[in-house]
């Protein structure tokens, strides 16, 4: 891309959010590279309208429907026309004003639009594991069906994507994901019994949003993006290793038929990907923080701890039964996660509510979009009850 190219037009899905804020803040470093054409927003109404009166978007959506008489009386005179409710943002993404869809939103949410935006021709660029861990094969298919390309965001499959460039006709033995491990890296089930929610939300490197933070403490985070790297890359389960690298500053590594591995590194910083996945196939210049090896003399490397952090392997078996099993993983725990925010569960019951759920749930071999819908909805049940929340 050069300046004399016209500034892609992104619409960023949950702009709100942690990345959604740090995509701003690209976009923002970058005006004749990237334009904001479309905003959205559940809940978070005031940064929504600060987003909007700063970026000036074509069109904004806040999704919680009581608040749209304030979004719309700030930002109407402003020429930013407002909508509300999920079949608007079902709808913005296939603008023909909008050119890449920056998915940002927390999890199972992210689905329908994901789909409809691929439906409609539109690259995305992908912030929301969930969307490939519920539908992986039905959003591969379908973005294989209409030409369009998905651009990961998460570090792990960024790092993983960035290595592969220039090497797409060669065969990937195996991948190699990297977790820091969270901030109960060591810790044995006795000590995880008393966890609080204020210990599990302070991540040793990454700043998140709460529910992918405490999704990093159970590990449950890498088993998501194990399912996502099945899809993005077409690597099956046993081909895909996870590795905790306290330091984070491997992103994630690929191995070769010939033995040699390829890494990316740098310093923990979501805007790099983010970047990245906006920008390809250029690299465009930041002033982000620089590596410096002088300060990191040693990077470590040790085995997780699947015995502990019982979600990895639920997240591998779930993968390795396939069908609407991985839906029902990310459906119960995105239940239980909000139950432990809530402080309505333990740290070690979200596994066991997860586990439970998927013993219940039905299983479906084939799934089609509507069993998706209907497997989230039973599995939120079933995990609604065993922890208390209602839905």
């Amino acid at each position: 891309m050069t300046p004399q190219t016209p500034p892609k037009r992104i619409a960023i899905l949950g702009s709100t959010g942690s990345i959604g804020t740090q995509a701003l803040q690209v976009i923002a470093a970058h005006p004749d590279h990237f334009q904001v054409e479309v905003l959205t927003a559940q809940h978070n109404a005031d940064l929504l309208i600060e987003q909007s009166l700063a970026f000036r978007p074509n069109v904004v959506v806040i999704g919680n429907e009581d608040l749209y008489d304030k979004v719309f009386a700030a930002l109407d005179p402003a020429g930013v026309k407002v909508y509300t409710g999920p079949k608007a943002l079902n709808s913005v993404v296939e603008m023909d004003t909008v050119d890449l869809v920056l998915t940002a939103l927390v999890g199972y949410a992210g689905l329908q639009p994901t789909l409809r935006a691929l439906a409609a021709g539109k690259p995305i660029a992908l912030a929301n594991k969930e969307t490939l861990v519920v539908a992986g094969e039905l959003v591969t298919r379908l973005a294989r069906e209409k030409g369009v390309n998905i651009y990961p965001v998460d570090s792990e499959h960024s790092a993983i994507f960035q290595c592969l460039v220039g090497e797409f006709h060669n065969p990937i033995e195996k991948l190699i994901l990297t977790a820091s491990g969270g901030p109960f890296r060591g810790k044995d089930r006795q000590y995880l019994r008393t966890v609080t929610k204020a210990q599990a939300l302070k991540h040793p490197n990454w700043s998140m949003g709460a529910k992918v933070t405490v999704d990093s403490a159970t590990l449950m985070n890498k088993g998501l993006e194990v399912i996502e790297a099945r899809w993005l890359f077409n690597v099956e389960a046993a081909r895909i290793e996870v590795v905790v690298h306290p330091q984070s500053i491997v992103h994630s590594l690929v191995q070769f038929e010939d033995g040699s591995i390829k890494a990316q590194m740098g310093l923990p910083d979501m805007k790099l990907p983010i970047q990245y996945a906006l920008g390809f196939p250029h690299r465009l210049p930041s002033d982000f923080p620089r590596f410096d090896f002088t300060r990191y003399p040693s990077l470590t490397f040790e085995p997780p701890d699947t015995d502990t952090f019982v979600n990895l392997s639920l997240a591998y078996q779930a993968l390795g039964q396939g069908g609407n099993m991985p839906c029902i993983l990310n459906a119960a725990n995105e239940v239980a996660v909000q139950a432990f925010l809530r402080e309505q569960v333990g740290f070690l019951e979200i596994p066991d509510v997860v586990a439970t759920c998927m013993a219940k749930v039905p299983y479906i071999a084939h799934p089609a979009y509507e069993d998706y819908v209907q497997t989230d909805r039973e599995t939120r049940r079933l995990a609604g009850e065993a922890t208390n929340l209602v839905f």
